[in-house]
């Protein structure tokens, strides 16, 4: 049986001529290819329209700020944004006969990019004891399992309920109900992971685990420094604010100096 963990592969890197421009028609183009080979172009389109807009839902891929004023309703989102919501909205299904025809070991040779290529889960499946294959179960004995599972732990806090920082508001709350009514308070999610360290050191110095600045503020600094990246292949969203932020500094840089001459 190989290693648990996916292998890491590099796949099809070459070294071209540094271009001098980022995104544009051939970003846009890149773009809705993952939308054609996910089979989702009219859904995944009309998501297209709600994603990061008033009313619809934030993009998958980043956690750059919403502007609260100016938007583009063409695409406030960038091209990974699109492949991420492609990969979501994907109308490709993994059925159970694709796990009866690869065992675990032949899954478990793939890299994490091709398994997420493969589609979306039709039902839940579970590995019987001693078994090669995922099998099909019904919800009710999935659920029986997983009972049986949790009543037999010697302690509610020995389980760890994990939720994904994407997971609804609604669907965390109930899910937030079963572990405290389980007995347990141990919930961690994507942030315990990511930003544990940063929100451990940030409380006791300001009060809050997060950052406190808004995106307004960004516009109104003197002096925008940005080190170790290029925005414009890194931080695709933040170009927008960038340019109008420079404006800003700009226009007080002009006043500035109008002041002075007077």
């Amino acid at each position: 049986m190989p290693n648990a963990e996916n292998p890491y592969t590099l796949l099809h890197l070459k070294l071209t001529k540094v271009e001098n421009w980022a995104a544009g028609v051939p970003a846009v183009m890149a773009a809705f290819s993952d939308i054609i080979e996910e089979k989702t172009v009219i859904r995944g389109t009309k998501a297209l329209f709600k994603m990061n807009q008033v009313g619809g839902f934030d993009c998958p891929s980043c956690a750059w700020p919403d502007p609260d004023d100016e938007r583009s309703h063409l695409g406030e989102y960038c091209e990974n944004g699109v492949k991420a919501l492609a990969e979501e909205a994907t109308s490709k299904k993994i059925t159970a006969n694709f796990f009866k025809e690869n065992s675990v070991y032949d899954l478990a040779k793939l890299d994490d990019y091709h398994i997420g290529k493969m589609g979306r889960l039709t039902e839940p499946m579970y590995l019987p004891k001693n078994g090669t294959n995922y099998e099909p179960i019904s919800w009710n004995n999935a659920f029986k399992k997983i009972a049986e599972h949790l009543n037999a732990l010697d302690s509610p806090d020995q389980v760890a309920f994990y939720t994904s920082g994407r997971t609804s508001n609604e669907t965390s709350f109930l899910y937030q109900l079963f572990a405290k009514e389980f007995g347990t308070n141990n919930m961690p999610d994507c942030s315990n992971m990511c930003h544990e360290t940063s929100g451990t050191a940030l409380s006791p110095i300001i009060g809050i685990g997060k950052g406190t600045v808004r995106l307004d503020d960004f516009y109104d600094t003197d002096v925008i420094i940005i080190v170790g990246q290029n925005p414009g292949t890194n931080s695709p969203r933040m170009m927008s604010a960038l340019s109008r932020g420079k404006k800003m500094v700009q226009k007080l840089l002009l006043l500035i100096l109008c002041q002075k001459q007077v």
